[in-house]
């Protein structure tokens, strides 16, 4: 099956993995993703005009990236434990995204902030189940040689969102208004919506209404692992890239380097995540202990290299492009370290990787106030390091050797 609408209401994934991509089911997740994260990022773009319209200070504008990111960490685990079985895979991407379009509608027509937090917090939710749902979804669906192909296909949503969703979101909410940007949103994920259920094939579980089991999850070798690591990493790309406009103003950069080198970022994460899908089945550990070890240098030498334009680009291009490609690799782990328990497995993940990026903040936030702008990337390294020393140590665990590794 290669995408097209299913006859009948289950797929043959329902009982075994087929033996095709379905790309077309693929590309509208990768969407569906792109949505989530321009939801994600879009008020801090806008928090200038978000203050201004609601009458309240931009710092008090920040509780809506803050209550967005606190309700997933609340709800992810238990919401996905209490709908597994109960609701049908299909039926509850379907909803996600329309609670997407629900949010943000909300958020555009919300009079005062506590209003528009509310909306947040259902965004929040929403954010929470798709990315509980999605990765153990697409396992389903695709052939088991081609889950990290399939995952770089559809986390590309991610890295596209970065680089062009939340800068036009941005561009547009300047232009026009911030409420616009949002209802453009919201219409995007109407959309999505009608596509996702035309494409999306039913998968049915065996077992399906027994709940994700974390205990058993967090017995398997590798799970603690990869749910360590993974979020130690979104702890240090979030230390830097949150405050990535002052650490480039105190190495004598001027502020429109901001946006660009975003952006670098944002484009090279879509190269980091094209090698990541031709590398992740067959070279699994190599691939991702390159990745970090890379993420490692470019932290290292960005307080040294980057007080040049050059510079600046050449570290942001390699950071992008091993950030990318580590959060496929990461996913691809996790699915596999999980087994029987991938449902359970990630949502552990989901979890973890939003305290990460909560973590991540304020930890950039201690190295910005104690050691200046220019010395949080090397804040930044010592999590990496972790990570890398995790890796190293789960050779047998969540990082163990691929096919072609094993025979080399």
């Amino acid at each position: 099956m290669s995408g097209a609408r299913p006859a009948s209401g289950t797929h043959p994934a329902s009982a075994t993995r087929p033996g095709k991509i379905p790309w077309s089911a693929l590309l509208v997740l990768a969407a569906a993703g792109f949505t989530a994260v321009t939801t994600e990022l879009l008020p801090s773009g806008l928090l200038p005009q978000i203050s201004r319209d609601l009458g309240v200070e931009e710092s008090a504008v920040g509780s809506l990236t803050a209550a967005y990111a606190a309700i997933i960490v609340f709800t992810a685990l238990p919401l996905s434990r209490l709908l597994a079985g109960r609701v049908p895979r299909k039926t509850l991407l379907l909803g996600t995204v329309l609670a997407f379009a629900l949010s943000n509608v909300l958020l555009a027509l919300s009079p005062t902030l506590a209003v528009a937090v509310g909306a947040r917090l259902l965004g929040g939710i929403a954010h929470g189940m798709l990315w509980s749902t999605m990765a153990p979804y697409i396992a389903r669906i695709v052939p088991a040689h081609s889950m990290g192909k399939a995952m770089a296909v559809v986390f590309s949503g991610n890295s596209i969102a970065l680089a062009v969703g939340a800068p036009i979101g941005t561009l547009m909410g300047t232009v026009l208004t911030w409420r616009a940007s949002f209802v453009v949103l919201a219409g995007v994920g109407v959309l999505l919506a009608f596509l996702a259920s035309w494409v999306l094939p039913a998968v049915k579980d065996p077992g399906s209404h027994k709940a994700p089991s974390l205990r058993a999850a967090l017995k398997l070798p590798g799970v603690i692992a990869v749910a360590i690591a993974w979020p130690l990493l979104l702890l240090a790309h979030f230390a830097i890239f949150t405050y990535i406009a002052p650490f480039l103003l105190s190495s004598g950069l001027p502020e429109a380097f901001t946006g660009i080198s975003l952006s670098v970022v944002g484009v090279s994460g879509l190269v980091g995540i094209w090698i990541a899908g031709l590398t992740a089945d067959s070279y699994p550990r190599r691939s991702v202990m390159t990745a970090v070890g890379l993420l490692l240098l470019v932290f290292a030498l960005m307080p040294f290299l980057g007080t040049t334009a050059a510079g600046v680009f050449v570290l942001m291009a390699v950071w992008g492009a091993a950030f990318g490609a580590q959060g496929i690799y990461n996913q691809a782990a996790i699915l596999r370290a999980g087994g029987e328990h991938k449902d359970a497995a990630n949502g552990i993940t989901v979890v973890t990787i939003q305290l990460g990026i909560a973590v991540g903040a304020g930890y950039g936030a201690v190295a910005l106030t104690t050691a200046g702008a220019q010395w949080i990337p090397l804040a930044a390294a010592l999590p990496t390091a972790i990570a890398l020393a995790i890796m190293i140590a789960g050779r047998r665990g969540g990082y163990p050797a691929g096919g072609r590794e094993i025979r080399r």
